[in-house]
């Protein structure tokens, strides 16, 4: 490879000087391995469609597009981003990036502050919740359409550069103008955190992050500290991210020496193995682990090691299949390659990764939908897997299968009845989240000052008839959203009645208070306390 750039490097020296295809390949004359010569190939090409076709040609797109080409042909998950796309991928990984700090929300088209960040940069100054952030440095960015990413962007910047923000506060008549200096802002992984029934803690985190392993620690120390001796961890929807972290997580739970993965590269060579360091901070209690279609990656890691040593128990659906691994190859420019090198296996041998066809992203992308439509996702006897497939945990020699994805130990299935027509509709035009974001808007103080604690909240409040009224009204002024019969309009009203109490709860404490009041009706959850209520 090292002849190959040297190759490369020359070339693009010596090109420009010689300005004809015979100069080109005289230069080359010498003889290469056939590696060598598809690179020659690929170069010379791209060099001669730059120089001579009959129109001007952007060639740093042409680059891209044959990056994309290549790796589009192998698998589903080798990937090509540009320098934006990159940095954008890579924040939430990182665990932090550049900012003022506030969470947000949009209310038709205008900013509205949710929360602050604790000790961010906007706290500082005295931003507070429920504000409206009208201009970013003179520039209107309210009543004017500009997009979510647009606004991002304004808002963010390098550490230590300044932006000047026009807010209005409810209750001031003109415009509050504060200097805010950008600083690092934590993106935190870990959702929620709480003692959900006497003695057992629930845990749910969105990815696998530099920062994942401290947050879940601290909390599950937090938790233990609140007497709790059995943990949920939630998985659902977690997409995954960094193996380093799963592995430090699942060390967490294990004994020492405990086999948690493994890699195998071209022709099954080692490409390394994780295990349990020993000395866990949770080796005891119980475990029960929540999956579900879209827990992926790093979360696949977690939970087949959990469930190959016997250390807990899997419930749920089967899990996405995404065993391969990639190593991320960043480019001069700032782009970013993510090839895969390798294959992920749980301690029993079982590979993670679903099978796939090289080039057919599309088919890949729908195995979900798939799923669906086969009955997998409602109906576990829809499931089958070979006999070839089939291995034995580690301690209690119980029957798991491979073929992509972890399989739990109890299946719970899609619950497709559980929203109604009307909720789904509501739900995708926003009219929860804005009915929440308004009652919010005016209610802010009130609700502070007559609930002190969020378990006074919980318990005693309840969404006001009228705000579900108002909200129903616009949906069918506005899209003709309307309840079939009596029978959808009272189930819609409770649920999201529900959604509505756990949203008011998010925007007056944090992410956790929102899922206790969720999870009070989540099939899994429920099944998850089910399964330990049983084993005592």
């Amino acid at each position: 490879m090292k002849k190959v750039s040297y190759i490369l490097l020359l070339t693009l020296f010596l090109l420009p000087a010689m300005g004809s295809v015979m100069g080109f390949n005289a230069l080359f004359a010498q003889q290469v391995d056939p590696r060598e010569a598809a690179v020659r190939k690929l170069l010379q090409s791209t060099i001669m469609i730059n120089q001579m076709y009959v129109d001007t040609v952007n060639i740093d797109r042409q680059v891209e597009d044959a990056i994309t080409g290549m790796l589009s042909k192998l698998d589903p998950h080798s990937a090509y981003t540009n320098a934006k796309d990159t940095k954008a991928l890579n924040e939430p990984l990182k665990g932090n990036f550049d900012g003022i700090g506030v969470q947000f929300n949009m209310l038709e088209d205008t900013l509205v502050v949710i929360q602050p960040v604790s000790k961010g940069p906007s706290e500082k100054v005295g931003i507070l919740a429920g504000d409206r952030i009208i201009t970013v440095n003179d520039t209107a960015i309210a009543g004017v359409k500009m997009s979510r990413q647009n606004i991002m962007n304004r808002l963010r910047g390098p550490k230590g550069t300044t932006v000047n923000l026009g807010v209005v506060r409810r209750g001031i008549d003109d415009v509050i103008t504060f200097k805010v200096k950008r600083d690092k802002i934590p993106v935190n992984s870990l959702d929620a955190a709480f003692i959900i029934s006497p003695g057992v803690g629930l845990v749910r985190f969105s990815n696998f992050a530099a920062t994942t392993h401290n947050e879940v620690t601290e909390a599950i120390r937090k938790l233990q500290q609140q007497g709790m001796k059995d943990l949920i961890i939630d998985l659902q929807g977690n997409g995954g991210g960094y193996l380093n972290a799963a592995a430090e997580l699942a060390s967490e739970f294990l004994e020492r020496g405990d086999m948690i993965v493994y890699t195998r590269g071209r022709g099954g060579m080692n490409m390394g193995e994780f295990r349990s360091t020993g000395g866990g901070l949770f080796t005891e209690g119980r475990i029960v682990v929540l999956v579900d279609e879209y827990s992926a990656s790093a979360s696949e890691i977690l939970a087949g090691a959990i469930q190959d040593h016997d250390r807990g128990t899997i419930i749920g659906r089967r899990t996405f299949g995404k065993g391969l691994v990639q190593r991320p190859i960043d480019l001069e420019d700032g782009s970013m390659i993510r090839l895969t090198i390798a294959r992920y296996y749980t301690p029993s041998g079982r590979c993670i990764q679903k099978p796939y066809e090289k080039g057919d992203a599309k088919s890949y992308a729908h195995d979900v939908i798939d799923r669906y439509n086969r009955g997998e996702l409602t109906n576990a006897d829809s499931i089958h897997f070979p006999d070839s497939l089939r291995y034995t945990t580690l301690k209690k020699g119980r029957v798991v299968y491979g073929g992509g994805g972890i399989m739990p130990d109890i299946f719970v299935p899609l619950d497709t009845t559980r929203y109604t027509r009307m909720h789904r509709e509501l739900n995708a035009r926003s009219y929860i989240n804005n009915a929440s974001l308004h009652f919010m808007d005016k209610h802010r103080k009130q609700l502070s000052k007559q609930y002190k604690t969020f378990e006074d909240y919980r318990d005693k409040f309840t969404v006001p008839a009228e705000v579900l009224d108002e909200m129903f009204a616009e949906a069918a002024r506005k899209d003709s959203i309307r309840a079939k019969d009596d029978v959808e309009l009272a189930k819609t009203r409770v649920d999201v009645g529900l959604i509505l109490k756990g949203l008011i709860a998010r925007d007056l404490w944090d992410m956790s208070e929102y899922f206790q009041i969720i999870y009070a009706e989540d099939p899994v959850v429920l099944k998850a306390l089910e399964v330990l209520r049983k084993e005592e």
